[in-house]
């Protein structure tokens, strides 16, 4: 039922329109009147009508004058001027203010049961549009994100000249106009394993992390967030050279507010350093990535910058291993890095794992431990990995350890070399068992597109990962987003059975996975540029 509201000053006329009117029989539930405008306003700000029945001539405040301030504060409403004055200057007044209808008094009920059935039909629709367009546009949330994802990309990846970022952004509608620009990327450790392929299962709690983060960051034009990968999270920060600063540690905070609240313990959050141009943003990029590299060795720490690099670098003066902070040479840091590390980090791994023993590479019974101490780290990870250790050993390992015990130097390149192929099996592993859980999402998707409970979760429950790793994986791998593959593989059947069939638009919605045949064309003239009906005809 549609709520209507009566405004008028004459109570005989009220009294006979509320109760002479049978509102119910046309749609229309009656929720309040009132005598003049003024009594009116806070009741109709108070019950929100679809439809406002007013007189024009009231006295305190007029109909116009309160149409004027219902369409400001309630633009959705519908206005019925009713007036005993037939003089074109109210009409022209009430067109203007965003009155539905002029009627004239008196007022018969076939008139009035007219103007309420068109109006009842109007708000309908546009109600019935406006669910459409939401359901599509969160639909379409997936693509959105996807689109920003692989812009900022190539943005960082110093790709794109400063007239082609604003081009491609103003494309997807990003607004990335600022003086002073910084970096702070969010990594939030995803451990769990899933037993058939590998891949991170995402605990719901990181999840709720992100919307959380995205939720407040929205809020602030001077933010802009988007999904990096599974666990990254970035935040590009958009200012004035001297607010930075500022804006930085507001953000920081409430990262950590964020995490603390959510009792999230494994993040860390590196902070750039600013620059004033879009076509340096790949600069505070790499610098951003340099500075999250050293979260390995700053297991407790969740906000670095680049003074934690530095301070780790640094090191202190006293010689011999004697000095070592034994905790730099735990194990666990080597195996952390291969199971979270990435292969553009590797450098940045290696160069700050071996600045936190410098002091003791003069020793050479230190560079054997040591040299020990990564074989066998990478050894037991690829162990519990299922991969044959022989696979990462160099072929002259004999020759690299020797020279590597000798000269200090040559660990660097040991070091390197056997981390590099040891995530290079990684990746590779996870590349063929990604392959395998999208065949096996694919195969489901096609015998099920048809389904209208069909989603990326069901999917997603199916295979037995998060639905966030697998959107990741699948747009990653199809370069296109599940909603949008499963949309087209419905909008291809949809062709198929308009041109090849008898069959009516709902019957087909039916057949494609739309239970609101209203909906199955909205979508089909959004993605095909054409009404099933003018797609059958062959227009």
């Amino acid at each position: 039922m549609l709520k209507v509201f009566l405004v008028e000053d004459e109570s005989i006329v009220r009294e006979g329109l509320k109760n002479n009117i049978p509102w119910r029989e046309y749609g229309y539930a009656f929720t309040g009147e009132a005598n003049d405008g003024e009594m009116a306003l806070p009741m109709i700000r108070k019950i929100r009508p679809d439809v406002l029945i007013t007189d024009i001539r009231m006295p305190f405040m007029d109909g116009l004058a309160l149409s004027q301030i219902v369409v400001q504060e309630i633009p959705e409403i519908k206005i019925i001027i009713i007036s005993g004055y037939d003089e074109f200057e109210y009409a022209q007044r009430a067109i203007r203010v965003g009155v539905e209808q002029y009627l004239l008094k008196p007022i018969t009920r076939g008139a009035l049961r007219k103007v309420l059935l068109e109006l009842r039909e109007k708000i309908e629709n546009e109600r019935e549009q406006k669910n459409y367009l939401e359901t599509f546009q969160n639909e379409m949330k997936e693509y959105e994100d996807y689109a920003r994802r692989n812009f900022l990309e190539r943005v960082f990846g110093g790709v794109l000249s400063a007239r082609q970022i604003y081009e491609e952004a103003a494309k997807i509608s990003l607004n990335l106009d600022g003086p002073c620009y910084n970096l702070i990327l969010l990594n939030l450790m995803v451990k769990r394993q899933n037993p058939e392929f590998g891949g991170a299962e995402e605990p719901e709690i990181y999840e709720r992390v992100r919307e959380a983060l995205l939720r407040y960051f929205m809020r602030f034009p001077e933010y802009l967030t988007f999904h990096w990968n599974i666990s990254l999270l970035g935040i590009l920060i958009k200012g004035e050279a001297e607010q930075m600063e500022e804006l930085a540690k507001r953000c920081v905070d409430n990262i950590e507010r964020i995490c603390t609240e959510e009792n999230i313990s494994q993040w860390h959050a590196a902070v750039g350093e600013p620059v004033e141009r879009l076509s340096l943003l790949s600069e505070c990029y790499t610098k951003a990535n340099h500075i999250l590299a050293h979260r390995f060795f700053h297991p407790k720490e969740h906000i670095l910058t680049e003074k934690d690099t530095e301070d780790y670098l640094l090191g202190n003066d006293a010689k011999g291993f004697e000095a070592v902070d034994s905790a730099k040479m735990n194990p666990e840091i080597i195996q952390r890095f291969l199971r979270e590390g990435k292969k553009e980090e590797l450098d940045d791994f290696v160069k700050g794992y071996l600045a936190g023993v410098k002091e003791a590479l003069g020793s050479r019974m230190f560079r054997d431990y040591l040299l020990l101490n990564i074989r066998f780290s990478v050894i037991n990870y690829m162990e519990d990995a299922g991969i044959d250790k022989q696979a990462i050993l160099p072929e002259d390992e004999y020759a690299m350890v020797r020279d590597a015990s000798v000269n200090s130097g040559d660990i660097y390149e040991y070091m390197r070399k056997l981390l590099g192929q040891a995530l290079a099996l990684r990746d590779k592993e996870s590349v063929n068992q990604g392959k395998r859980m999208l065949k096996k999402g694919l195969e489901y998707i096609e015998e099920n597109f048809s389904n209208e409970n069909l989603s990326l979760n069901t999917v997603a429950g199916v295979i037995g990962v998060s639905g966030n790793y697998f959107s990741s994986v699948f747009s990653q791998e199809m370069q296109i987003t599940f909603i949008e593959y499963v949309t087209k593989k419905r909008m291809e059947k949809a062709k198929k059975l308009l041109r090849q069939t008898e069959k009516h638009s709902g019957e087909i919605a039916a057949q494609v996975g739309y239970k609101d045949p209203h909906y199955f064309s909205f979508v089909f003239k959004k993605t095909v540029g054409c009404t099933p009906r003018e797609y059958r005809s062959g227009k």
